[in-house]
């Protein structure tokens, strides 16, 4: 199919843009390591409150910070968006014979492989750490999946919020206002329950706890499968949603030139 020949091309373009900056690619891995070093040692007795739920922090943190991780790098895709915009790369992009939608999935398809690559740096150093996950691969597995299916979405949104507004300082400004709040206003860096009840309701809607609990529940000695595969269905489903928004706000930048 004509789509994918297209997404392949364009994720294999901004693949290779990456590659050209190691000093990038540097700083996106070692900052998840050094929040999962800093954040395991300074919280790891929080594990002693009554009801936490969990006996080892590293453990319970682990899935946390792959979530975090992929959030950051989707909302912050839309960046290379404005820099094509500024650069007239997506003016030629529009005068050439590749699909418009191809332009939006493949920087997704890019994030994808990066946030795999930064899921599984990240698991591995959690093991090293001494994090365990009694469900072995299939657990993992699904930590990776879900936080691949949290990154596209806000890829999306943020290719298409730089589509719209074309600046980066707006885009810098709506990753600030939106991404922290919704990081604590989830399960990363605390159970749940142990939230302010209105938190708790919040963090029902929020989708950093979609894929937070989904991470954390299939990486229990008995997971709840069920529950799981609930929270990754409304995960692609959001993606597929913020996938058809970003395509509308292509459709409008391609209306005002």
């Amino acid at each position: 199919m004509k789509i994918v020949a297209d997404s392949w091309y364009m994720a294999v373009r901004d693949l290779r843009n990456l590659s050209r900056q190691p000093w990038y690619i540097a700083f996106t891995l070692v900052q998840p390591i050094i929040y999962l070093v800093f954040f395991a040692q300074l919280f790891k007795r929080v594990v002693e409150i009554p009801g936490f739920g969990s006996g080892s922090y590293i453990a319970f943190l682990t899935p946390g910070v792959v979530v975090m991780t992929a959030l950051f790098s989707g909302g912050w895709s839309g960046m290379s968006a404005v820099q094509d915009l500024d650069r007239g790369v997506m003016d030629r992009f529009l005068v050439s014979p590749v699909s418009r939608l191809a332009i939006i999935v493949g920087r997704m398809v890019q994030l994808a492989v990066v946030t795999l690559v930064q899921a599984t740096i990240i698991v591995v150093l959690g093991v090293v750490q001494g994090a365990s996950f009694p469900s072995g691969l299939a657990g993992v597995a699904v930590v990776i999946a879900a936080a691949i299916l949290l990154a596209l979405p806000f890829a999306a949104l943020s290719n298409g919020l730089g589509l719209a507004v074309r600046q980066e300082e707006s885009v810098i400004g709506a990753n600030n206002f939106i991404l922290l709040p919704l990081t604590f206003l989830s399960a990363v860096f605390m159970a749940q329950r142990l939230m302010p009840g209105w938190m708790q309701q919040v963090a029902n809607f929020n989708p950093v706890n979609w894929a937070v609990s989904a991470s954390r529940t299939a990486t229990e000695t008995d997971p709840n499968w069920s529950f799981v595969l609930a929270r990754l269905g409304w995960l692609a489903l959001l993606c597929v949603a913020c996938t058809w928004l970003a395509t509308l706000a292509f459709r409008s930048y391609q209306r005002s030139i």
